[in-house]
């Protein structure tokens, strides 16, 4: 036992706990649609090329052990490498669900997948891990009172590693002593810049991020022991964060386990498979190319209103590559104006180079705002879309709040299963109907090795 008297140590007793975490079903439900979500957007990343590097990187190693396999295929490496290489495919197209100011599900899920498959875990243990995995990222990310993209930090990788590590702590069961060096070693594996946004390192984050929180356990285990307060340290994980010192480094995490924050921020799952931070916009120029039968040469010029962390995560603004066009604002509403919609078939090299949507580019005009959404700090408080018209017209989309999908706007019912088939789409080698129906009901699988066969 320890004596809880910092956040190090409240963290890893909360890791430790686990076991006694009421969790009910809408807490479960959440959680469910985390691990279809991730489960389709890794097998939709599959084949892109970073997870061709991953793929190579994890052979050329040459390890031995075979604990899980890689993208539910017939290949198997150890945990760690197939939470590498999964969770690489899983954010290779920008496509998986969002909260926490990153990507919480496409770090937790192929990290668990892997550990529940090597240690032959129960589901319900994969959905009480991700659960302490959620809250701990939720805990760490929410004291910093400025933005983390704008201070160059991607909080996928950054607090990705740590609330890996207290999520695998608690699926095997680790004691409080164990999780809280487990999670002081992996606060010193946290990394990743958001000026790597819209090329391969970006999907990378979240690989690093998942195999970095296993190896912090592994090292704990092994006995790697870490400073007791580290993430609470004048000189520690926080502090570090915050070269402005507005991060809270000393209040309490006295609701751990009693108001768990995934009731309150949930998951957004995203439609298009770019960057969040130009959905709202995406909707707004979709409603209106549909809603007025607009095309390409009706539009004179494209006015979007942002955040201004929004307008620093999509930096390209004249992409020639698909990666890049995934952090483009003036793609997306070419895209939506050439194609009247918004797809994976869109993120394509040979779409972006199109002549057609090259030109338009330059009718787009984006300003900021520095209003803040109050359910998610990276976001304006709205976002707003202007078309001018040739003919003279101009079309307003008025503020647009939430994206569908957000967890404010949750998708309709059947949108997901949608999303999971239009993702697996080519994948004939894997049963996927099979694999969403276990997905569906993860809490009754006794044995998690039997999503992988």
């Amino acid at each position: 036992m320890i004596v809880n008297s910092g956040l190090t140590d409240q963290l890893a007793s909360f890791s430790a706990g686990a076991h006694a975490l009421r969790i009910d079903n809408s807490v479960r439900r959440i959680v469910k649609t985390g691990f279809i979500d991730t489960v389709a957007t890794m097998l939709a990343g599959r084949d892109e090329p970073v997870v061709g590097v991953m793929r190579r990187f994890v052979a050329a190693r040459g390890a031995s052990i075979a604990d899980a396999r890689v993208l539910f295929s017939a290949e198997r490496v150890c945990a760690r490498d197939a939470a590498l290489i999964n969770a690489t495919a899983g954010h290779a197209l920008d496509y998986d669900d969002v909260a926490l100011r990153g990507h919480p599900s496409t770090v937790l899920v192929p990290a668990l997948l892997a550990e529940g498959e090597r240690l032959a875990s129960g589901g319900d243990a994969l959905i009480r891990a991700y659960v302490v995995g959620y809250e701990t990222w939720a805990e760490l990310v929410t004291r910093d009172a400025d933005l983390h993209h704008l201070k160059g930090w991607h909080p996928t990788a950054v607090f990705g590693v740590i609330g890996t590590a207290a999520a695998v702590a608690a699926l095997r069961g680790l004691d409080a002593v164990l999780a809280r060096h487990s999670l002081g070693i992996a606060a010193s594996l946290a990394s990743g810049l958001v000026a790597n946004f819209g090329s391969m390192v970006k999907p990378f984050h979240a690989g690093h991020a998942a195999a970095s929180g296993i190896d912090a356990v592994d090292l704990a285990v092994l006995g790697m022991t870490a400073a007791p307060d580290v993430l609470e340290h004048h000189a520690g994980f926080l502090a570090a964060l915050s070269p402005a010192g507005r991060m809270d480094r000393q209040t309490p995490a006295a609701h751990l386990g009693e108001r768990l924050r995934i009731l309150e921020s949930g998951l957004s799952i995203k439609k298009y498979p770019l960057c969040f931070a130009a959905h709202r916009v995406i909707d707004a120029i979709l409603d209106l190319v549909h809603g007025h039968e607009l095309r390409a040469e009706d539009v004179r010029e494209m006015h979007a209103t942002i955040g201004i962390a929004q307008a620093s995560m999509l930096r390209n603004h004249a992409p020639r590559t698909a990666l890049e066009a995934k952090f483009s604002l003036e793609f997306a509403l070419s895209a939506a104006l050439v194609a009247g919609r918004v797809s994976l078939a869109q993120l394509d090299d040979a779409f972006v180079q199109r002549v057609d949507v090259q030109k338009l580019f330059a009718a787009v005009r984006i300003s900021t705002t520095d209003t803040i959404h109050p359910a998610e700090p990276s976001l304006a408080a709205s976002d707003r879309l202007v078309v001018e018209l040739r003919d003279g017209r101009r079309l307003d989309s008025g503020e647009v709040p939430f994206a569908r999908g957000d967890a404010g706007l949750p998708l309709q019912e059947g949108d997901l299963e949608a999303k999971f088939f239009d993702c697996t789409e080519g994948v004939n080698d894997i049963d996927t109907r099979r694999l969403l129906l276990h997905l569906q009901r993860l809490e009754s699988v006794d044995d998690v090795r039997m999503l992988a066969e």
